[in-house]
C-alpha cells in the first residue's frame, strides 16, 4: 500500500523556510533536522522567494511595504511637479527683474 502523505500545517513551513534564509544553512541539513524530505523542503523556499523574497515578510508587512512604495512613487512624482514650478516661476522673476 501506498503511504498516506504528511501534512504540515503553514506555521510549520513557514519556521522551515525561516531556519534555511536566517541561519544560511543547507536545505538539506534542515531537512534532515526536521525530519521531512529534501525536496519538500526546497519547494516550500522557492514558492516562499517568489511569493515576496525569502519568506521572512508575512503578509501584511509585505502589504504595508507595497502600501509605502506607492506612496514613495506618489510623493517622487509630486516632488519633482514642484521643482518644474519652482524652476518657472526663478525664470518669471529673472524675467521680470529684467
Amino acid at each position: 500500500m501506498a503511504d498516506k502523505r504528511r501534512k504540515f500545517d503553514a506555521e510549520f513551513r513557514e519556521g522551515a523556510v525561516r531556519i534555511v534564509a536566517e541561519t544560511g544553512r543547507p536545505i538539506a541539513q534542515v531537512a534532515k533536522d526536521l525530519g521531512i524530505n529534501e525536496t519538500t523542503l526546497a519547494s516550500w523556499v522557492s514558492r516562499a522567494k517568489r511569493a515576496g523574497g525569502d519568506g521572512t515578510l508575512s503578509v501584511p508587512e509585505r502589504e504595508e511595504l507595497f502600501r509605502l512604495r506607492q506612496e514613495q512613487a506618489a510623493q517622487a512624482k509630486r516632488i519633482k511637479e514642484l521643482e518644474m514650478e519652482r524652476d518657472v516661476f526663478k525664470r518669471c522673476i529673472v524675467l521680470w527683474v529684467k
